[in-house]
C-alpha cells in the first residue's frame, strides 16, 4: 500500500491501563514502530459519539487502542505521563484494502 511507503517515523505506544495487582493501573511496556505523525487539527467522532477536534493525527503500522498514548520518538519510559509530548489516543480507524491483506490505522489524539 502507498500509504506504509509513508510511515518513516519512529512512534512509541503505550496500551491501555491495566490492574497493576496492587489496586492500582499501569500501562502496557512502551512499543516502537513506523508511523506517520501529523500535527494537525481534524474534526472525528469518539467512542462516546460526540465530535471532537484532534491535535494531531497519526497513521500507525500497528494496531493500537482508544486510552493508550503515543509520542513521536522512541522511548523506553514505562509511562507516558513522563514523555513530553505524548498524548492520549481519542479515537482509532483501521481500514482493509481491497483483499483484507493490509490495514490502514488512523489515530486521532
Amino acid at each position: 500500500m502507498i500509504v506504509e511507503r509513508k510511515l518513516a517515523q519512529t512512534v512509541t505506544y503505550w496500551g491501555t491501563r491495566a490492574p497493576d495487582g496492587f489496586g492500582g493501573l499501569t500501562f502496557a511496556a512502551p512499543v516502537q514502530m513506523s508511523g506517520r505523525w501529523e500535527e494537525r487539527t481534524e474534526l472525528f467522532v469518539d467512542a462516546s459519539g460526540r465530535e471532537a477536534r484532534s491535535q494531531a493525527v497519526v497513521y500507525a503500522a500497528q494496531d493500537v487502542g482508544v486510552g493508550g498514548y503515543l509520542a513521536l520518538g522512541a522511548f523506553a519510559d514505562p509511562s507516558p505521563t513522563a514523555v513530553s509530548g505524548a498524548r492520549e489516543i481519542r479515537a482509532v480507524h483501521k481500514s482493509p484494502n481491497l483483499r483484507a491483506t493490509r490495514f490502514v490505522r488512523k489515530a486521532w489524539l
